[in-house]
């Protein structure tokens, strides 16, 4: 045991010298180079590097040292720093693009400082040492490939380390950077929410208002929020028919300021046997930055734009031999933590929106996928599902997610009424913790009323309105025993909160027309007269008016909506009942910042990509009235035995009608036709109550 202990101490002490003698010759930076571009990057290398090396001695944690650490993250900073592709590629050429990915490497020196990993540290440190190097040796004539070889080299060599790093982070409840922080601050609203800068996140107004009206909000406001979240993860678990009690950790997603939710969260899931872990977003490219659609982890304040450039960064190195090595390292590591993550039950993830933002663009300097990038991306997603797979069984794991605003959204109900922000801020929030805990059963009620129509029809047609140029059909699959199986499930509350849907997976031959959208938020971007055209229930044509130039519109859709993929399927129909949101997204002039969670719940909604069962097809579904759900896959994800590769696309992607451009929605039967939403009213018997909301703030008519 001793020699163990010395052994480490050692190593620690052998990464504490590497540090410190990588930090003294970067402090050298940038002589003896002479071009001046060069000397400008890596001068700000130089100059972020030692106020990490400071920080890391000294530990202030303050608004200061956070707003240096993250300046060129900072929104009318980023276009003139060398973090922004397109100004790195103005400034040093073709290796400029290089440079800024490296620069955004450089950023994870600050999550390392703060939960001292001296060796991603050692790693990150050493390897702008070796850049720097190139630029030194004039022998070396091709200092682009010399650099890309370089970072190359450092996404081979520690991806074992890195990716055995952040999934241990992901399972084990005994890393407890962050949850250590949260159930430790001082939350009091007489506290100045300087624990913030303890994550080592970038932290604004926004986090600190938001944390702020948390500290004001009485303690039966934050345990309610906090037992809709907790108590729909839970009863997830018991509508698929899940244990839930062979399962003993779930790991929490939550943007910095809702820390008050999130610690009586904690302590919702503690008294059910579910130990909380709180681990940090990816910060290393190696483990993908930006993937997926939920935000993961903890997190502070993003750019939009910064993220948009950098959400393929992995395109510079990615191909065969970097996908075997990331394979390898997460087998290797999943062997490893194999006790772990058995115990891993899945995730509960917390959203905020509201803020606005310019649409992000889409710059020729930023990575791009190739075609043959994104086969290679497609194959490693498959095999990555099915090496963890084998640890955490889709069968026994489950997620959910709720979504809370950001103090920014109150500006134009704020400009409106000329009340003070906070007071805005107060009003807007407490509307949708209404919205996020509406009573389930009045609900389930009314949905139970448009199944029982909708399961009589053979297809489903929907029309758009006032401009409005939706027009499509929407086949279902055929119940053999309808009085014991159903189509669609009645959503209430638990694994997509909040309540007010009934969807279903639809049947792609034959589903067809065109889905049109005045305007609709989708993963942080707003998009204007969305246009996508299906034949045979697969996206066909699809453009926006976002831009000028309708190529850079269609780019944008395939990035954020389609993920790179091209011709996916509708995965899911879905029909929002939540009118109770939708009227209030009107009445305070919020319609273009809800997320996509709410959003959906407020009209008409289609998904592209795969069905909201993916990988769980086999497993029995019952609503709350004893029918099983039949409808659980479509002509894609019926190859999963046969063909995987081809069954799914790791790409769901809701896109909601609002009831103001809904015209009609009738499901139609051999034995005739039924109107569900005729021009944006419910006119099926049994539903009449959701037009309530609608009147009451002069909805749709």
């Amino acid at each position: 045991m001793e020699e163990n202990v010395i052994l480490i101490e050692n190593d620690e002490e052998v990464l504490k010298e590497r540090c410190g003698l990588a930090e003294e010759r970067i402090l050298m930076f940038p002589e003896p180079l002479t071009d001046p571009a060069l000397c400008e990057y890596f001068t700000v290398l130089r100059d972020f590097i030692r106020t990490c090396g400071k920080e890391r001695r000294e530990q202030k944690k303050d608004r200061a040292v956070n707003e240096l650490l993250f300046r060129d993250l900072q929104e009318e900073r980023y276009p003139q720093s060398w973090l922004d592709p397109a100004y790195a590629v103005k400034r040093a050429g073709g290796i400029g693009q290089l440079l800024a990915v490296w620069y955004a490497e450089c950023l994870s020196l600050i999550a390392s400082l703060y939960e001292k990993k001296i060796e991603n540290t050692a790693a990150v440190l050493e390897t702008t040492i070796q850049i720097f190097n190139i630029f030194e040796q004039d022998e070396i004539i091709d200092k682009e490939q010399a650099v890309r070889d370089v970072i190359y080299d450092y996404l081979y060599d520690y991806a074992a380390m890195m990716t055995e790093d952040y999934l241990k982070g992901n399972c084990d409840p005994d890393s407890s950077f962050a949850y250590d922080i949260l159930m430790n601050a001082d939350l009091s609203d007489t506290g100045d929410h300087s624990w913030l800068y303890s994550y080592g996140e970038r932290i604004t107004g926004e986090e600190l208002l938001t944390a702020r009206l948390l500290s004001e909000l009485p303690e039966e406001m934050i345990e309610k929020m906090a037992e809709a979240y907790t108590d729909g993860y839970i009863r997830g678990f018991a509508m698929t028919g899940k244990d839930i009690g062979k399962k003993s950790t779930v790991l929490c997603y939550f943007p910095l300021g809702l820390d008050r939710f999130m610690r009586a969260s904690v302590r919702r899931f503690e008294a059910a046997g579910l130990r909380v872990i709180l681990n940090r977003h990816p910060v290393h490219l190696i483990n993908a930055r930006f993937a997926g659609n939920v935000q993961p982890g903890i997190y502070g304040a993003l750019n939009a734009q910064f993220e948009h450039d950098h959400r393929e960064d992995l395109a510079l190195f990615w191909g065969d031999k970097l996908k075997a090595c990331r394979l390898k390292a997460l087998d290797q590591a999943g062997v490893k933590l194999e006790e772990k993550l058995r115990k891993f039950s899945g995730r509960a993830c917390v959203e905020i929106f509201g803020t606005a933002a310019e649409t992000p663009r889409t710059r020729p300097e930023a990575p791009a996928y190739s075609e043959y990038q994104l086969q290679v991306s497609r194959e490693y997603l498959q095999k990555d599902h099915e090496l963890m797979n084998r640890f955490m069984p889709d069968e026994e794991t489950s997620f959910n997610i709720i979504a809370w605003p950001a103090p920014s959204i109150a500006d134009v109900y704020q400009a409106r009424t000329g009340m003070e922000p906070a007071a805005a801020y107060r009003e807007i929030f407490e509307k949708i913790v209404e919205i996020n805990t509406l009573p389930v059963s009045r609900w389930q009620e009314i949905q139970q009323c448009l199944i029982d129509a909708l399961d009589r029809a053979s297809f489903v047609e929907v029309h758009g309105c006032e401009g409005n140029g939706t027009d499509l059909r929407i086949m279902l699959h055929t119940l053999i025993d309808p009085a014991s199986e159903t189509n669609f499930e009645n959503c209430l509350a638990d694994v997509n909160i909040p309540a007010g849907e009934v969807f279903t997976s639809p049947v792609l031959t034959g589903t067809c027309g065109l889905l049109h959208v005045g305007h609709v938020y989708i993963n942080g971007y707003l998009f204007r007269d969305l246009k996508i055209r299906f034949e045979d229930g697969r996206v066909q044509e699809y453009s926006c008016e976002n831009f000028s130039d309708p190529e850079e519109g269609r780019q944008l859709i395939r990035r954020v909506i389609f993920r790179n993929r091209e011709r996916l399927p509708m995965g899911e129909f879905a029909i929002g009942t939540n009118t109770v949101a939708y009227a209030a997204a009107r009445h305070y002039g919020i319609e273009d910042r809800m997320p996509v969670l709410i959003a959906e719940k407020t009209g008409p909604h289609f998904a592209v990509g795969d069905t909201c069962y993916s990988y769980e097809e086999d497993l029995a579904t019952f609503n709350p009235d004893g029918k099983r759900i039949i409808a659980r896959e479509n002509e894609c994800s019926a190859l999963r035995h046969s063909a995987p590769e081809q069954a799914y696309f790791r790409v769901h992607t809701d896109i909601t009608l609002p009831y103001e451009e809904l015209g009609l929605l009738t499901a139609v039967s051999p034995g005739g036709r039924t109107d569900l939403i005729r021009d944006g009213r419910f006119v099926l018997p049994g539903t009449e109550g959701l037009n309530e909301a609608l009147a009451e703030t002069g909805g749709a008519v």
